[in-house]
């Protein structure tokens, strides 16, 4: 059983700053990559950022500089910063993570989503 936990979304002004957390648990079995996406009104649910168990991180072209993601793999936990947030970043963001559990399988779990939105 995998549960994800979102937060930290909200309002916030053109140019301002935000956190996003996921903490995710799971009772058995190894947490692998994990990722936040984000989805706006008539766009495709897009990856915004991943990073893997090693901390190795991507970044969708139009966050870099501008995003960081981390993780807390004590915790099962990423983080996602973003900075100088533009119109264009609001969205609903999904946590997503990859699970692989005792019995050999590797599934996908996602968080229930937080929204974002920046006010230009």
């Amino acid at each position: 059983q995998v549960q994800l936990v979102e937060s930290g979304g909200g309002l916030v002004q053109a140019g301002g700053s935000m956190r996003l957390s996921c903490a995710a648990s799971a009772s058995d079995g190894t947490i692998f990559n994990m990722a936040w996406y984000r989805q706006s009104p008539g766009n495709q649910r897009e990856l915004v950022a991943s990073i893997t168990r090693e901390s190795k991180t991507n970044y969708v072209n139009a966050v870099m500089g501008r995003f960081t993601i981390s993780r807390d793999s004590t915790k099962n936990t990423i983080y996602l910063q973003m900075n100088n947030l533009k119109a264009e970043d609001s969205g609903v963001y999904y946590c997503n993570i990859d699970h692989w559990s005792p019995s050999g399988h590797l599934d996908t779990y996602w968080g229930q989503g937080t929204r974002v939105t920046v006010s230009s």
